[in-house]
């Protein structure tokens, strides 16, 4: 199997687990044990039928089954959100985005130009959820498919390892828990289409680290890694990466040290790939 199928059955297998050792309910149990199957047995039989045939279409299903499954993974994680009665981490967390935010004067070094810089921060958080497929669009148009584990393995162990954290610190995001404060001057349509899908979308265990500040920095660590000879996919996605980071601070959908965390790592799972 390659690293990020590993990655993927080893989190999907400690979900199972989680979920008889979680307080929640027989449906969620059910539920998970159900899906995790599902995800499991698909791939299973990707990697299977691919190394009988060893066709290079069935190498490219292998590296396209695994983006949807994040996001499946990131869904079945909201189902373990357990009641939250106390906002001990998130009241400690603000005090330091505060400090960030106006006494450091991040927000206002934000907003010196207008409304330019934030629209393009919420249109890099938008993007967050396309950067996968973009990047592995990227690595098969430079004709280099044999090399999307090297993509896809931090990519996945960042992201999947932050999702596995998820229960062990319950904490919403600040512009549910401290509503209508420290939020940025202007209310462009970007921020008002993320914040719609956060609504919808979003789940309720836990905000640390931030998932998508982890998974859009490795997978531009990864691209560099992946794709050498060409330094301008990897410094696109880091543009971005950095980008996703501070709109999740601004636009207060996460904490200053949810991005942080995410991006330690981040960092980490660059040097398990290169040990690799």
């Amino acid at each position: 199997m390659r690293g990020a199928e590993t990655v993927v059955v080893v989190y999907f297998l400690y979900t199972t687990v989680l979920a008889f050792l979680l307080p929640v309910s027989l449906e969620v149990r059910r539920a998970t044990v159900l899906m995790n199957a599902v995800v499991l047995g698909g791939l299973a039989l990707v990697v299977w039928a691919h190394s009988l045939r060893g066709r290079s279409l069935l190498g490219g299903l292998r590296d396209w089954y695994i983006p949807p499954l994040i996001l499946l993974a990131y869904r079945e994680m909201g189902w373990f959100a357990l009641p939250h009665p106390s906002p001990a981490f998130e009241q400690t967390w603000v005090v330091w985005d505060r400090w960030l935010l106006g006494e450091v004067g991040l927000r206002a070094a934000i907003e010196m130009f207008g409304p330019l810089l934030p629209v393009w921060l919420e249109l890099s958080y938008t993007l967050v959820y396309a950067m996968p497929p973009i990047a592995l669009a990227i690595l098969y148009a430079c004709q280099r498919p044999r090399r999307s584990d090297a993509l896809l393995f931090p990519f996945t162990l960042a992201v999947l390892f932050t999702y596995a954290l998820y229960p062990y610190f319950p904490s919403e995001p600040p512009w549910t828990v401290f509503p209508g404060a420290d939020l940025p001057s202007y209310e462009t349509w970007p921020r008002r289409f993320n914040a719609a899908m956060l609504k919808s979308q979003g789940i309720r265990t836990s905000v640390f680290p931030s998932g998508h500040v982890a998974g859009s920095l490795a997978l531009a660590l990864g691209m560099m890694r992946a794709l050498k000879e060409k330094k301008w996919p990897g410094r696109l996605l880091l543009v971005l990466a950095v980008s996703i980071a501070l709109a999740t601070v601004y636009g207060r959908y996460h904490y200053a040290v949810d991005a942080v965390a995410a991006a330690v790592i981040s960092l980490a799972a660059m040097a398990v790939t290169r040990r690799r």
